[in-house]
């Protein structure tokens, strides 16, 4: 798979990389009194915030969230918030140097599967009971927990959904969107190929395919959709060995050994802007990326939920805010936070950014909705599920990632698949 430059950024967003054992190993030099479980919630005091707030945002210098900053200001004049942008690129490692070190800002945007690593280091204040977990989608509050308690506030969602070419799926005798459940998706994709070269003599393939990076996030939704799982939190234990993990490989594999997708990495990106392939799955940033960069397909396109089998589930990411243990001005940070994620705020900044924003309050100040093609988004983010809260899920990702490359090129069956997943996620453990 060739990602796109943007596509890049958009997915190192989402993950994280591998935790350097030995500043996991350090606990940040900390006492055994605290740490994960043995920490009270954080708390935010009465009236309003004072002094500097020091924040770390990811990726380049975001105007918005600036120009909230500026509104935050305002209602607290006492208050500064200062925020550094720093590169997704260098995000890990600077989070992890400076929880180690002792030295971090009051607060930082976290990629999502990021959390669970970092709260094991010690590096985070547990969330204050007054962020209520209600207020956003579970999914997403489940991206802020590790060993079941929370260390942040959901910020930026991300899920993905269907997109497809109205122009090409017309022309397959289909009317309005493909079918939602897998098998019938799946006989649409078939009818879909019948057209290539003839029809829609542009046409190579039905769909696209993600292999390798990342593959992982469009696969383990399937396994969830067969009521199944890939770890089960109450053993710790992974599950990849059970019928519900055989049923989604068996679907994953079917797609590409039916000459439905490509399997030598084509940029699906460009791949469908260009007719390529008719379908494929992608989060929010895909459509703004048409609208501005292919404004001519404006009105080709559409977006579906994701296709399900025994109930719809999809992949919650993005984005938690997180106050860290050593950080100077909690209780300023916190504020910021919470004013960060209330409906409003949170709705202003996905209009100016074309984020998701993490709470269905936001979605309905700010009339999200009306847009038809954030509808998908929206059903989606009501079923999206978070990747287990261990330490060693990217290693799992890894693996993951790996063994579908293998069964989409026909290197591997299912059950050799299976087997391998399940021995070698054993073998690498959940870690602290």
């Amino acid at each position: 798979m060739r990602i796109t430059t943007r596509h890049t950024a958009r997915t190192v967003q989402i993950l994280c990389v591998t935790v350097t054992a030995a500043l996991v190993a350090t606990g940040c030099g900390r006492s055994a009194d605290s740490g994960p479980g043995k920490d009270a919630p954080a708390e935010i005091g009465a009236g309003k915030a004072k002094g500097t707030v020091v924040m770390w945002s990811m990726g380049d210098t975001d105007k918005s969230l600036e120009s909230l900053a500026k509104k935050f200001e305002q209602e607290n004049p006492d208050a500064d918030v200062k925020i550094t942008a720093v590169p997704w690129s260098a995000a890990h490692d600077k989070l992890t140097t400076s929880i180690a070190g002792g030295n971090t800002p009051d607060m930082s945007v976290v990629g999502t599967t990021w959390m669970a690593e970092m709260a094991a280091m010690n590096g985070f204040q547990v969330s204050p009971t007054s962020i209520t977990s209600s207020d956003f989608y579970p999914g997403q509050w489940d991206t802020t927990k590790y060993k079941d308690t929370s260390y942040g506030v959901p910020f930026i969602a991300d899920t993905q959904a269907i997109y497809y070419r109205t122009d090409i799926t017309t022309k397959a005798g289909i009317k309005g969107a493909p079918a939602g459940d897998r098998a019938g998706y799946l006989k649409d994709l078939k009818a879909i190929q019948a057209t290539a070269g003839k029809q829609n003599p542009k046409l190579r393939h039905a769909t696209g395919l993600v292999m390798g990076f990342n593959s992982w996030i469009f696969w383990v939704p399937m396994v969830w959709q067969q009521g199944g799982d890939i770890y089960d939190a109450k053993t710790g234990k992974f599950t990849f060995d059970s019928p519900e993990v055989a049923k989604a490989l068996e679907y994953y594999a079917s797609v590409p050994k039916q000459g439905l997708a490509p399997t030598d990495r084509s940029d699906n990106v460009q791949a469908f802007r260009d007719g390529l392939i008719a379908t494929y799955q992608e989060g929010a940033w895909a459509g703004g990326s048409f609208h501005k960069d292919a404004p001519k397909l404006d009105g080709t396109w559409k977006t579906m939920p994701v296709p399900y089998s025994k109930q719809a589930a999809g992949f919650a990411g993005g984005s938690d805010l997180a106050v860290f243990k050593d950080a100077k001005n909690p209780d300023a940070a916190w504020k910021f936070a919470q004013f960060l994620t209330e409906p409003a705020n949170l709705a202003t900044y996905a209009k100016a950014t074309g984020s998701l924003p993490a709470s269905p309050g936001a979605w309905s100040e700010g009339k999200l909705s009306e847009d038809e093609n954030m509808k998908a988004f929206a059903k989606q983010l009501e079923v999206s599920k978070a990747p287990p809260a261990i330490t060693t899920w990217q290693q799992i990702a890894d693996v993951i990632d790996s063994e579908l490359e293998k069964l989409s090129l026909g290197k591997a069956t299912v059950a050799e698949v299976q087997k391998a997943l399940q021995s070698k996620a054993t073998s690498i453990g959940t870690g602290r």
